[in-house]
């Protein structure tokens, strides 16, 4: 009998968990440790921030759904990392706190013969002074909770609009490290959206911060496409959707402090920035879960298992080298971490070798560099391969080869809300090969034909059936692995 634990119940750590499921008999455990009781599908957060998607229409509890398919679920925070186990007893085991646990209690312990690393970032609001819907001056729409209270604030903003007073938005990036620029670029056009759709648009200034480079970086270095036999970038396909829509944008940017009504921010020419708002949804920077790793003897062996920012060495090179010298070979295939070979991580979890956009640095010397992407589709594969993996290893033993799916030689899709309704809402659907760019196969880094963008209404229909397709999988209703992810 194996016993194989999953840290985190995000896309990658239920994939991983549903998937081994159907993959092994019962006579092995499946266990999933989560703090979040329900399972968010967080695209769809940004409908619910702007009030035109109910909470209950993007969660689901976990607890009735993994009883009924024998997943055992530990509603709790998981805390360190004991692959050797201790002097006294060799099994490997996680130590995590219940949900609910008194302080000061006791972490209980959880044994394993694989373990998955998909615990999911850890918003780290405290990087921007002021930042973040917990004593900080913004809203967020990183978790179903955080979009409940950006609409109630986004709706009391449409009231003074509405009352004749003048409004600023500013949505974005809340600190020059961020990634998921993607999330909100959806959602400052389903801002400016909404106000059109209220009738409030003319009273109303909609502003874009962010630490991309170019607009339509998103993390990922940005993209070329193909046009009237001409190759463009897709800079001129997304400034093109901002002076349509009329949304402001500033780029290149770092928050600096957010403030009652104000942010300050420095851009990578070394200009200070200072603007009021009357609403701002910025995003957090992530760092990892922080999970602490112990050897045998009990010391910290945590370096050796997670980089600095918490994320989990696995696969890849991170030999330190300048940008210029990074390869598409240096990312991951099988997520597999190198210290141990019974722990893998997936999604957000793992570390990142290198940026791929190019980092920039203010003469200040502040960093202002997106991160790579490692969420939806990709989160999806990744959780997928190494469940896979394991289920194969426990079948055929320790030496069976594990599933690859190399990171950089994935492709990948994402439909960008630009504004809901059945005849007049809009989506933007991107298509790219490979996520990381590959200049020694592709002129432009990329492959052409599979690398694309459009938008209109058949997008949001897209975006909108997706939705529900993705929950259904999630839910595991009747042949959900028909999915892909």
């Amino acid at each position: 009998m194996a016993k194989i634990v999953i840290l985190g119940a995000g896309v990658a750590g239920h994939t991983a968990a549903t998937l081994l499921r159907r993959q092994l008999g019962r006579e092995h455990d499946v266990t999933v440790i989560s703090p979040e009781a329900e399972w968010n599908w967080i695209p769809s957060n940004i409908w619910v921030g702007v009030g035109v998607m109910e909470r209950r229409e993007v969660v689901f509890p976990l607890a009735p759904l993994y009883a009924q398919m024998d997943i055992a679920f530990r509603p709790g925070r998981a805390a360190a990392l004991f692959p050797e186990g201790t002097a006294t007893d060799s099994r490997s085991f996680v130590t995590y706190l219940p949900a609910g646990a008194a302080p000061g209690a006791d972490p209980q312990r959880e044994y394993y013969d694989f373990l998955v690393n998909a615990t999911g970032p850890k918003l780290n609001f405290a990087a921007t002074k002021g930042l973040g819907p917990h004593g900080g001056h913004s809203v967020s729409v990183c978790t179903a909770d955080h979009a409940v209270d950006a609409a109630r604030a986004f709706r009391e903003s449409i009231a003074r609009l509405r009352h004749g007073e003048r409004q600023t938005f500013v949505v974005g990036m809340g600190h020059g490290t961020c990634t998921c620029e993607g999330a909100a670029f959806e959602y400052v056009f389903n801002v400016e959206h909404e106000l059109r759709r209220h009738g409030v648009r003319d009273r109303a200034r909609v502003l874009y911060v962010s630490n991309e480079p170019e607009l339509g970086d998103f993390g990922l270095g940005g993209l070329h496409l193909k046009r009237g036999g001409y190759v463009v970038p897709a800079r001129l396909f997304t400034e093109s959707l901002f002076v349509e829509r009329g949304v402001e944008w500033l780029h290149r940017a770092h928050v600096r402090e957010v403030a009652a009504g104000r942010l300050a921010c420095e851009t990578a020419d070394g200009r200070e920035h200072e603007v009021a708002f009357d609403f701002a949804m910025l995003l957090p920077p992530f760092r990892g879960a922080g999970l602490a790793v112990h050897d045998r003897q009990g010391a910290d062996i945590s370096d050796r298992v997670f980089t600095p920012g918490g994320f989990m060495r696995v696969d890849a090179d991170y030999t330190d080298r300048p940008f210029e010298a990074w390869h598409p070979r240096d990312w991951p295939s099988t997520y597999q971490s190198p210290a141990y070979p019974n722990l893998f991580a997936a999604g957000i979890a793992f570390a990142p070798p290198h940026a791929v956009s190019r980092p920039l640095r203010s003469p200040q010397g502040t960093l202002i560099a997106p991160a790579v992407p490692r969420t939806g589709m990709t989160a999806g594969i990744m959780g997928r391969t190494v469940a896979l993996s394991i289920a194969h290893r426990v079948r055929h033993g320790p030496a069976a080869p594990l599933r690859r799916a190399p990171f950089a030689t994935m492709g990948a899709a994402c439909v960008a809300s630009a504004g809901t309704g059945f005849t007049r809402g809009s989506a933007a659907t991107l298509t790219l090969y490979p996520v990381v760019p590959d200049f020694d196969r592709y002129e432009f880094g990329r492959d052409l034909r599979f690398t694309t963008a459009e938008i209109g209404l058949a997008g949001h229909w897209l975006k909108h059936l997706l939705h529900h397709l993705f929950l259904y999988k999630a839910k595991c209703r009747p042949f959900w692995w028909l999915i892909p992810e």
